[in-house]
């Protein structure tokens, strides 16, 4: 048997109620941190609850950016997400894995305390 390999896909969203500052451009800041270990946590159980639960290793928050144009009232969020694709499993479904991520999230509203721009949410660009 060949071992599954793991497939990374990437999850950018903008959120609206957190302000956009420049200790979050620091990967060494200590906002950025925090707010990339609670990202971490709140897609992370996010996706063990979808379809592709059982094959999910888990969500790395790689960055954050000020929201669309220079609107620093927003914040973006990009995250690599990691899972074991077996030889046998069909390809990720993006558009499907998409419509889990926005029934979960109140049709792309809501995130733990975070509130989405609906119109925000890119799986896999």
């Amino acid at each position: 048997t060949t071992a599954a390999t793991l497939e990374r896909f990437t999850v950018n969203f903008t959120i609206t109620n957190l302000p956009y500052t420049s200790d979050l451009e620091n990967p060494d800041s200590a906002r950025f941190k925090a707010t990339q270990r609670v990202m971490n946590t709140l897609l992370d159980s996010l996706l063990k609850e979808s379809s592709i639960g059982p094959a999910f290793h888990g969500c790395e928050t790689t960055g954050f950016r000020y929201g669309p144009g220079s609107d620093r009232d927003q914040t973006r969020v990009d995250a690599v997400c990691t899972y074991s694709k077996e030889p046998w499993a069909a390809p990720l479904d993006r558009v499907g894995l998409y419509h889990q991520v926005s029934n979960k999230t109140r049709g792309i509203t809501q995130l733990g305390p975070y509130s989405l721009d609906k119109d925000s949410l890119y799986v896999n660009g």
